[in-house]
């Protein structure tokens, strides 16, 4: 798996100009850097470390300090067109920072490009710690896991639809038979009424005789007529009110059930768990504050032991340069800053370490602190959901009782509406037999008879169109099917691509530092070393009060003996160029995972003293073919082996 920088990004600039003031052990200086690899030649205690801070303070990371004697100072990166500036300020003993930086969130940065001694990355590989939670802290996995929870819904929906679809579907045959059925007896009735009209015509009977009675009969039989349709119609919307309530009744049934799954939640959990998570954030922001503070304690001390010069001022020159002598790298003592006195550097060295563990102990109870804030937060969620969804199905239950009811009273509207038409009718009928004639009784019933076809026959073409306009309408909707069809495609591809993501992460991470790994140890020739590698597991881990399965990554080394035998080793027994080594490749594997060279193009290298100079030169010209601008911080002697052109940096 090869990892290259993205030609298709924007064009980096070729020179970026950096101005610095009262930086680390830094009065004032401005230096430019060319694309490529700019080395920092010096001996110690020359501020090369302190300008590594200076361009970190540019880009936007907190991890710098403050010139011991000062109030206040600045950082200016020009890069292309742009400039960029950061201020540090002292107030009431803390470091305030403001300005516009490169970087808006320093995270990727400090963690996988600003590889200075203290970085987490190199301290994670050369202390064992947890590789994969280093890897993965930059992922918001809880916005992935809220995406696909949003995915998966919408699968759901459109399941649901797609399965509405095929429902109707398989209603067509059915409506389609019903339809032939229905037009068959039009066609039936039609014949009839035909046949009654022509026989109602065909009869003998003296109109002009008995014109008047015959039209006072036609009125009779249209009022009949007329008021069995409204009979027929009234009993149309007694049953549709009928279906109504029952479907209405089965829902009710369902929203019955639903609410009685639900629970409203308990006031005291509710209040209990509010103030457990304002606990838990204060908790949370107090360790976030001690962090910062050990961080910075740390930084310093790394400072006192890289610089003295740089907070002793002036004093360090007195007495013709003996207390300066004591200073350099190869003194084993240190000039305490604050009172003078000499300090053993193991001295401080073992203070450096305790602080760092104090610092992990800090960032492990924080993750522990977090892990449980989420935990309550989602269940203060779960329950004002719950409550929320309680209320609705309350207030639709509610509403279907109260449809019900008006339905009801309805029906029983309609009922003596109907009543009171069928005794209409008989009124009707009785004045009809009144008017009869022996004579007439014929053409009465023949009349009786044209109207009952026509009436039958408006009510089968009601019915006709009726299935017609549902079929219609079924059809209409299958023709959603291949858009939805193609949606839910679409969401399928996603939650896929959602559900791998992390997982791809882990992997390309792991690839990465493994294929980094064997060809620079290919390069590097180690002895007995054969080879270093991440195993990928899953195990079980707590989170907050729950256990769950999480990837891990193991560390493995192979040694091999004299006679060349292999063996399993640990990180513990590694020379210390080796694990300096492990650190930076694992660094480099989570700066190319990442594409941190999208976010910020700049790789800083710093305290490579415990390699020798070839496998410096070798691992710089490694690293150069990966980052676009690459300043490693050397000692004169590593500097003169680093080969190529490149740019270096003597006077800070």
């Amino acid at each position: 798996m090869e990892h290259r920088l993205d030609t298709k990004q924007q064009p980096i600039p070729e020179e970026a100009t950096l101005e610095v003031d009262n930086i680390g052990g830094i009065d004032e200086t401005a230096v430019s850097f060319q694309q490529g690899v700019t080395v920092l030649s010096g001996r110690n205690a020359t501020n090369r470390t302190s300008l590594l801070q200076a361009i970190m303070a540019a880009l936007g990371s907190n991890q710098v300090s403050l010139k011991a004697d000062a109030a206040e100072g600045s950082a200016t990166l020009e890069f292309g067109d742009e400039t960029y500036r950061r201020t540090l300020e002292r107030r009431n003993g803390t470091i305030v920072t403001d300005g516009e930086p490169y970087l808006e969130d320093p995270e990727l940065a400090d963690l996988f490009a600003f590889l200075l001694e203290s970085n987490e990355a190199r301290q994670a590989v050369a202390r064992g710690d947890d590789l994969r939670e280093l890897i993965m802290r930059p992922v918001d996995t809880a916005a992935i896991q809220s995406e696909i929870e949003q995915h998966e819904q919408r699968k759901r929906d459109l399941d649901d639809q797609l399965t509405q679809l095929d429902n109707l579907e398989g209603r067509l045959p059915d409506l389609e038979a019903k339809r032939k059925r229905v037009t068959d007896e039009i066609e039936t009735l039609e014949a009839e009424l035909e046949d009654a009209q022509a026989t109602l015509d065909e009869t003998n009977v003296d109109v002009e005789e008995r014109r008047e009675e015959q039209s006072e009969l036609e009125t009779k039989l249209n009022a009949v007529r007329d008021t069995r349709a409204e009979i027929e119609r009234t009993r149309n919307r007694i049953e549709t009110e009928r279906a109504s309530i029952e479907a209405l009744e089965d829902e009710r049934d369902d929203v019955q059930d639903r609410l009685g799954s639900l629970s409203t939640g308990d006031e005291t959990e509710i209040g209990r768990l509010e103030a457990e998570i304002e606990t838990l954030q204060t908790e949370k922001a107090d360790l976030s504050e001690e962090i910062s503070q050990l961080q910075s304690t740390i930084q310093f001390n790394e400072q006192l032991l890289e610089d003295p010069d740089s907070f002793l001022g002036d004093a360090t020159k007195a007495d013709d340069g003996p207390l300066t002598d004591q200073l350099l790298d190869d003194s084993e003592t240190v000039t305490c800053w604050t009172c003078g006195s000499s300090v053993a550097r193991d001295q401080i060295e073992t203070t450096i370490d305790q602080l760092r563990t104090a610092r992990q102990e800090r960032l492990e109870e924080r993750s522990e602190i977090g892990a449980d804030l989420d935990e309550r937060r989602e269940t203060l969620s779960t329950i004002n959901e719950n409550r929320t969804e309680y209320q609705q199905t309350q207030r639709r239950l509610e509403s279907i009782d109260d449809e019900i009811d008006r339905r009801t009273d309805r029906i029983e509207e309609l009922t003596e509406e109907r009543e009171e038409l069928t005794e209409e009718i008989d009124a009707l009928e009785a004045e009809i037999d009144d008017l009869e004639t022996e004579e007439q009784s014929g053409v009465l019933e023949q009349h009786k008879e044209v109207n009952q076809l026509e009436f039958k026959l408006e009510r089968k073409e009601r019915e006709r169109d009726e299935i017609e306009d549902e079929i219609a309408e079924i059809e209409s909707r299958l023709d959603e099917r291949e858009a939805l069809e193609a949606r839910r495609e679409d969401v399928t591809d996603e939650l896929t691509t959602l559900r791998t993501r992390i997982d791809q992460i882990e992997a390309d991470a792991v690839d990465a530092f493994n294929e980094h790994m064997e060809n620079l140890l290919e390069t590097l020739r180690y002895e007995n070393l054969d080879r270093i590698w991440i195993d990928r597991t899953t195990r079980e881990v707590r989170e907050g009060r729950r256990k769950v399965s999480r990837s891990s990554f193991d560390l493995k080394i192979v040694r091999s003996t004299d006679d060349g035998a292999a063996y399993e080793d640990t990180i513990d027994h590694l020379s210390e160029s080796e694990r300096e080594v492990t650190g930076l490749v694992f660094a480099l594997a989570g700066y190319l995972v990442h594409d941190v060279y999208e976010t910020v193009p700049f790789m800083l290298l710093d305290s490579l003293e415990a390699i020798d100079a070839e496998r410096i030169a070798a691992l710089v010209e490694y690293f150069e073919s990966h980052v676009p601008y690459l300043v490693v911080a050397l000692l004169e002697e590593d500097a003169q082996a680093v080969e190529g052109a490149h740019g270096v940096i003597t006077d800070i």
